[in-house]
């Protein structure tokens, strides 16, 4: 083979990264913590040394990261992307530290989970209390969060899994997420014993379209209204709580109607309410999320002790994934 052959195989220079690491987790910290002196302050550095990272950035790249404003800073839209790059950058470097640190025992570790609050009652509870009996060197932290904030704790590498839901009309940004479906969680309208649906086998929304409405969740309330749109209806919501064991009180003093999904009213039912089956409503999916390459042996555990958790959940008609 020629010479003039051998350049087929030359490597380009924009193949090489452009971006330095280090560079990359200093302008994190001055984005997380919103000013380049709050930044050094974190990591331990001079104010000068961190903003020389932050104009190398700005200098390869070509473009501003950073805009001043008063004593702080505000990121450009670049920097905004940035600041996701880093984080996934600083993600990966923790799940090595970590997998490298459960080669020495492969039987302990902390996992990290995050998950909406019938979730933690219902499936995140008994898989604790299993890994408990099978894995006593297995530590978790567990931490209340919505699906948004969920996912953006994940995407940060600040938890390990997280467990969402997401309803039928949602678009959830799992890209980039390995995804573990745990099953279908089906809607139910709650409504007060005296109510004349109490007792059927199931109920169309539209019959509950003259109601008095709470409603739950932002996602919870936006999910409501889509459904009601598809009937035809606009509900009367009248109260707003997030709370699953306020909204069956109320329900249950005849103040309103309500739709909740069957894990929460597994994790605590009124008995002075009915829950009936929604005809014809799709069931939100739960899911577990993790980043790609977390493959600590703890976390598998923990992700086979939720799919272990879904198979015996008693919530009415849910379906856990096969």
């Amino acid at each position: 083979m020629s010479h003039a052959d051998d350049t087929r195989f030359a490597v380009e220079p924009d193949a090489e990264p452009r971006t330095d690491p280090r560079s990359l987790l200093v302008f994190r910290a001055v984005g997380r913590h919103g000013s380049m002196s709050a930044a050094a302050d974190a990591l331990g550095w001079t104010q000068p040394a961190v903003s020389q990272h932050v104009r190398r950035l700005e200098r390869v790249h070509g473009v501003p990261l950073i805009a001043r404003r008063g004593r702080g800073i505000e990121l450009t839209p670049a920097g905004i992307d940035l600041l996701r790059h880093g984080d996934a950058v600083a993600a990966v470097l923790r799940d090595a530290d970590r997998s490298l640190r459960a080669h020495a025992d492969a039987e302990s570790g902390v996992v990290r989970v995050a998950a909406f609050p019938s979730a933690m009652a219902t499936l995140v509870s008994p898989a604790v209390r299993a890994l408990a009996a099978d894995r006593a060197g297995l530590e978790l932290e567990l931490t209340q969060l919505e699906p948004p904030e969920a996912l953006r704790t994940l995407a940060r590498g600040d938890c390990d899994i997280a467990i969402v839901f997401q309803y039928v009309e949602e678009q959830l940004d799992r890209d980039g997420f390995v995804a573990v479906p745990l099953g279908d969680d089906p809607m139910l309208a709650v409504l007060p014993r005296s109510h004349p649906g109490a007792d059927a086998t199931a109920i169309d929304l539209h019959d509950l379209a003259d109601a008095r409405w709470v409603a739950g969740c932002v996602n919870c309330r936006r999910h409501l209204l889509h459904a009601a749109a598809r009937h035809g209806f606009a509900p009367g919501i009248r109260h707003s709580t997030d709370d699953y064991v306020v909204v069956q009180a109320l329900v249950a003093d005849d103040l309103a109607v309500a739709v909740l999904p069957a894990l929460a009213l597994a994790a605590s039912r009124n008995p002075a309410v009915a829950a009936v089956p929604l005809a014809g409503e799709p069931p939100r999916r739960v899911v577990a999320l993790t980043r790609p390459g977390a493959a600590l042996p703890a976390l598998h555990a923990v992700v086979d002790a939720l799919r272990d958790a879904a198979a015996v959940a008693t919530a009415p008609g849910f379906r856990s994934a096969p």
